[in-house]
């Protein structure tokens, strides 16, 4: 913004800050100048608010969920489309109010005349100046209607408003969740690669030492490859969770920085690091672990403590309490209750128009030709009626009056089942997370007393690769349910309309 400094010229403003410039002073500089500075300066700005979405996430800052969320809803594009529609909205309400606001009607002209015949000539000429003003004085409760019907509306939009806010939120919570799912699967992928390249070095001096055989040996190649690309997979798969994040929260070139946990997705670290620098792969896992004794080696069973201890607690409202809270909280099922009274008094609008309107005049005319002037004062009856498209004009309102009505029943049924199935899916996976963790206890103890036996020659290699599978799948299972439960849990919260407590009206 540029506005008018008695010292200097002009000031610049951007984000509040003023920026004295004596370069603007139009008492020095030739105006032609001067606008091409204003204009580079006015490009200047255009790039610093570009550069300002990046700063929206300082370098290193530690995010939480609400810092997240905060941020989506303050840069999302759909949100200010949503509060424009209702701010045009209420605009339609001030549109339809003005029916009852008089309408001045000014006119003036120059007019010339000649006429000429043998007999005579004549020539006329003279200035004319009319105005008017016309008065709407009643066109029992047409105006009303319309106006009442624009109300709705508006109301509409703000519920659309809110529905949109509800969507963002969500969204954010689902990548948020979706960052600290695929950080767990990449973490349990790296210690499953230190496993199997430990299980390796130990398989390669067994069979150097004529131990075990040159299958074994393969086979502890193949599993450790595999366990890099898997590596190589997650962490894909994280580097994109990130961006759907980023993408959630409307922030593009963002920097690195951290998340935090949430409560129903505690890891034992307190921030989980987020950027996409590649992941360095030039840690050392050739060397055999210090617990080797006695020519024994042991693949040294990686236990995350991510994973240990996990406690969230239980969603406090009953499938009934969810429903009622849908039926009260929606704004997409209010929205269409509002668009119903529109509807109703559109239906109004409509039967009402074969009634007349009254309305009053009142005009004024000079003419400079003899210096005449006229006052005129009118008031009128009329309407205008085509009596067998008004009938269909009707029974159209009438029809639209109960399709509306229908798609509320509609929905209303689709939030029931819409519900009861997001809570049945929360509850299911809010079982599951125990008796996940209890499995993932079991696999690691098979896979120690597994790894044991082969160390010491009483197991095959075929049962300790089954062991560490299943208990490499159990720790990604058990992680991939976390994620589920946390998505279905903002589902129903989503669905139910619960108060956030990071949150935006079309106010702010």
């Amino acid at each position: 913004m540029i506005t008018m400094n008695k010292k200097y010229g002009y000031i610049v403003v951007y984000n509040g800050v003023e920026t004295e410039d004596k370069i603007l002073n139009f008492n020095k500089i030739f105006p032609k100048i001067c606008v091409i500075t204003i204009a580079l300066y006015m490009n200047i700005g255009y790039a610093n608010a570009f550069e300002s979405n990046k700063s929206l996430i300082q370098q290193g800052a530690k995010l939480n969920l609400s810092d997240c969320i905060q941020i989506a809803l303050d840069n999302s594009p759909n949100i200010k489309k949503a509060a424009y529609n209702y701010k045009m909205s209420k605009n339609d309400v001030s549109i339809a109010k003005t029916a009852f606001f008089p309408t001045i009607g000014v006119g003036t002209g120059y007019y010339y005349n000649g006429s000429h015949s043998q007999r005579m000539n004549s020539d006329t000429r003279y200035y004319n100046l009319q105005t008017s003003l016309n008065q709407l004085i009643w066109n029992f409760g047409k105006t009303n209607a319309q106006i009442k019907m624009q109300k709705f509306y508006t109301i509409s939009a703000l519920y659309n408003f809110d529905s949109i806010v509800l969507d963002t939120i969500f969204d954010v919570k689902t990548n948020y969740y979706g960052v600290l799912a695929a950080k767990a699967t990449m973490e349990i992928n790296r210690a499953n690669v230190e496993i199997n390249e430990r299980n390796y070095q130990r398989t390669k001096a067994y069979f150097d030492e004529g131990i075990r055989s040159k299958i074994d040996l393969v086979n502890a190649e193949v599993n450790l490859s595999d366990s890099k690309i898997n590596l190589v997979q997650s962490t894909k798969s994280y580097e994109n969770a990130i961006v759907r994040l980023n993408n959630s929260m409307y922030v593009a070139h963002a920097p690195a920085y951290e998340i935090s946990n949430t409560e129903t997705f505690n890891y034992l670290t307190n921030e989980i690091p987020v950027n996409l620098e590649k992941i360095s792969e030039n840690k050392d896992l050739s060397t055999p672990p210090t617990d080797v004794t006695n020519a024994v080696l042991t693949s040294r069973v990686e236990q995350l403590t991510i994973l240990d201890n996990y406690k969230f607690t239980p969603f406090k409202y009953s499938f009934e309490e969810c429903e009622k809270l849908a039926i009260k909280n929606r704004p997409d099922l209010k929205a269409y209750e509002a668009t119903l009274d529109a509807m109703k008094q559109q239906l109004s609008y409509i039967k009402r128009e074969y009634l007349p309107e009254i309305t009053g005049g009142l005009g004024y005319g000079y003419r400079d030709e003899y210096h005449t002037s006229s006052w005129n004062a009118s008031i009128g009856l009329s309407t205008n009626l085509n009596i067998a498209q008004e009938k269909f004009r009707i029974d159209n309102g009438k029809l639209q009056v109960e399709s509306a009505k229908n798609d509320i029943e509609l929905m209303r049924q689709n939030i029931y089942f819409e519900v009861q199935n997001a809570y049945i899916n929360m509850i299911q996976l809010e079982k599951e997370i125990p008796l996940m963790a209890v499995k993932v206890k079991q696999t690691r103890e098979n896979f120690e007393l597994a790894d044991g036996r082969y160390a010491v020659g009483l197991g095959d290699y075929i049962e300790l690769q089954d062991a560490k599978q299943n208990y490499n799948t159990a720790q990604n299972t058990y992680v991939q349910t976390v994620y589920n439960y946390n998505v279905a849990r903002a589902d129903l919260e989503k669905l139910i309309a619960l108060p956030q407590e990071i949150t935006i009206t079309v106010e702010d």
